[in-house]
């Protein structure tokens, strides 16, 4: 590529570091695309060179919906810094950074928020509430100094898998890409089944009659539907924004204010819940 530069071992340390960064560009449009593109910047400024439209692009692409946990990121980073460096497909890349998003951020916000943290504040809280001001002078210090060293230590070794991942896979990349192509539309698929919520609260009694007696109960329509397919109406829901977002070209602010409509008159009708 005219103008590109090859990346340094300090590129992807200055990458690593720009993770405490992720979360300065959050929005409920992209999550932390913004964010990610911001860490990704100077490398891809640097990669880039003079060639200003193929950096614009670039950019572009990475502020894309994400979001994972910042402390794990630099791991994301340093394998697609790899793998571009290498010339890969921005597709190739794209799927990696997809496939590794979920897992990470569970491993690291179990880390930080369920671990580190609940450890710390403790020791911290003891220690204030003997009057001792070290209490919080030391939660802040050993938090901060392991997350720094964990976001450093996973982007180190992210660069060094990545490095030789590419050199010695490189044939298979293809297949590889396609597996984590996978496991990103799965990770995306589970968050659409968890995360929206949608009923049918409609109900109807039915007679059970038999030689002895007759009783009554209910059916609900909720319950048919889950036995066709459970999480039927989030598949549906999360395609039709799909759809407006990819057909229609809707703004997040069109399918918000949808989305609004929907459950209002939904809930006013008795149909949704």
């Amino acid at each position: 590529m005219t103008g590109s530069k090859k990346l340094e071992k300090k590129d992807y340390t200055k990458t690593a570091l720009r993770a405490f960064f992720l979360q300065n560009g959050f929005n409920y449009s992209n999550y932390q695309g913004l964010g990610y593109a911001n860490v990704m910047y100077p490398a891809l400024k640097k990669y880039y060179g003079d060639d200003q439209e193929a950096f614009y692009k670039a950019l572009e692409e990475n502020c894309e919906f994400y979001n994972t946990n910042p402390h794990f990121l630099p791991f994301i980073t340093s394998m697609d810094l790899v793998m571009l460096d290498s010339g890969r497909p921005q597709e190739e890349r794209r799927n990696i950074k997809m496939a590794l998003m979920g897992p990470l951020a569970g491993i690291g916000d179990s880390l930080s928020q369920f671990c580190l943290a609940p450890l710390f504040s403790t020791i911290a809280a003891s220690l204030a509430a003997d009057g001792l001001v070290m209490g919080p002078i030391i939660f802040f210090l050993a938090m901060n100094i392991i997350l720094t060293g964990i976001k450093l230590g996973t982007g180190l070794y992210g660069y060094r898998l990545g490095t030789s991942f590419i050199d010695k896979l490189s044939e298979q990349m293809a297949v590889i890409s396609r597996i984590a192509n996978i496991v990103g539309v799965t990770v995306i698929a589970g968050l659409a089944a968890t995360s929206v919520k949608m009923t049918v609260p409609i109900q109807f009694a039915a007679e059970e009659i038999d030689l002895t007696n007759a009783s009554q109960k209910f059916v609900t329509i909720q319950g048919m539907l889950d036995k066709i397919a459970p999480a039927l109406l989030p598949a549906a829901f999360t395609l039709l924004m799909y759809y407006l977002i990819k057909s229609k070209k809707w703004t997040t602010y069109k399918l918000v204010l949808l989305t609004v409509v929907i459950g209002i008159l939904g809930s006013w009708l008795g149909i949704l819940a």
